[in-house]
């Protein structure tokens, strides 16, 4: 069997997007002057993105919403954009997960409220491998996955089992993850490493995982320290490419170990209109060139034009356009010069 497409496991959830005219202490109030709602996390931010690149590319959802209005209306927004909802999995009883965004007018300032909800219920009893004929199989965010992140005593967590077998039927295997505030990723994080082909992670995640720094006290990027990050991240069982994204660059290491930069855009001042969803932008990008054959160092740019058209809007999937007029609305533009 010829695998084609892109299956993205995971995370799924709907935003409440909240505006509001200050942060209140507690006991105090808060007027809202705006409400807007989308759907969110990794399995529909990341499909979404690539078949807005390029509706060519057969694509495949897993995961658990609550058979509520939130859940009809996520399974409704995937299918609009052509993506298979067939594992998405409707629960009686349990919500479907969201989360409060709420967002200060005057400064951007965001702070969430997180119903976890279905998710914690997504489980390697739903991931069917009979009916998963895609290329490679990505999955976001561990940590946020209670079924997925508790122990195996064969190969660390279930999610380690579930991308193993994904290997075993010759399935290319993508793990991001979620840069949670914990010490939980020593344990959780490392027993999946040994059965993901890419690793496709921001720089905070990327120390946390490896104990290594990636900022000074000035919050500065360690430039240093990235390539011993990337080399550790391989030594923890990482088989083709590690890619860490951050606001001033991208960094990587591919399946010979050659090591890569990707300067951001330098961008016009008032060009980012939101930052939620631009890692999932990012993936996609990587995701998309995996899927296409391309090397790393094509990747990196694919992925640092989709993340960038995804700060052009304040929606999570709302920038990103199809990969033609992406790459030739970015690959001219000038990149900062932070190396």
């Amino acid at each position: 069997m010829e695998r084609k497409g892109i299956t993205i496991g995971g995370i799924i959830v709907f935003d409440y997007i909240k505006i509001v005219d200050t942060y209140p202490k507690v006991g105090r109030l808060a007027n809202i002057l705006n409400i807007e709602h989308s759907v969110g996390g990794a399995v529909p931010n990341t499909l979404i993105d690539l078949a807005k690149m390029d509706n060519s590319i057969p694509l495949q959802a897993i995961g658990v919403v609550g058979n509520d209005e939130l859940g009809d209306y996520v399974l409704k927004v995937l299918k609009e954009n052509s993506i298979n909802t067939e594992m998405i999995f409707q629960q009686n009883e349990v919500r479907t997960s969201f989360t409060d965004d709420m967002i200060v007018e005057s400064t951007g300032e965001r702070t969430f409220f997180h119903y976890r909800g279905a998710n914690s219920l997504l489980d390697i009893t739903h991931f069917d491998f009979d009916r998963i004929n895609s290329k490679i199989l990505h999955v976001g965010y561990p940590l946020l996955l209670d079924k997925l992140d508790s122990a195996d005593p064969e190969y660390g967590t279930v999610l380690a089992k579930t991308l193993a077998m994904a290997q075993q039927k010759e399935i290319k295997t993508s793990l991001d993850l979620v840069s949670e505030n914990s010490d939980r990723f020593s344990k959780i994080i490392p027993p999946s490493l040994k059965y993901t082909d890419y690793c496709t992670i921001n720089e905070i995640e990327a120390s946390l995982t490896t104990n290594i720094p990636i900022r000074d006290t000035e919050d500065k990027l360690i430039v240093a320290n990235f390539k011993p990050i990337c080399f550790k991240l391989k030594e923890m069982g990482v088989k083709q490419w590690v890619i860490i994204h951050s606001p001033e660059g991208a960094f990587a290491l591919d399946e010979t170990n050659n090591f890569y930069m990707q300067p951001s855009f330098d961008l016009p001042k008032g060009y980012i209109k939101g930052t939620v969803g631009a890692g999932d932008a990012f993936c996609a990008g990587v995701l998309y060139s995996i899927n296409k054959g391309w090397d790393i160092s094509k990747a990196l740019k694919v992925g640092t034009a989709t993340a960038t058209a995804c700060l052009s809007k304040s929606g999570t999937t709302d920038g990103v356009k199809d990969i033609e007029s992406m790459m030739k609305l970015y690959g001219k533009r000038k990149v900062k010069l932070i190396f």
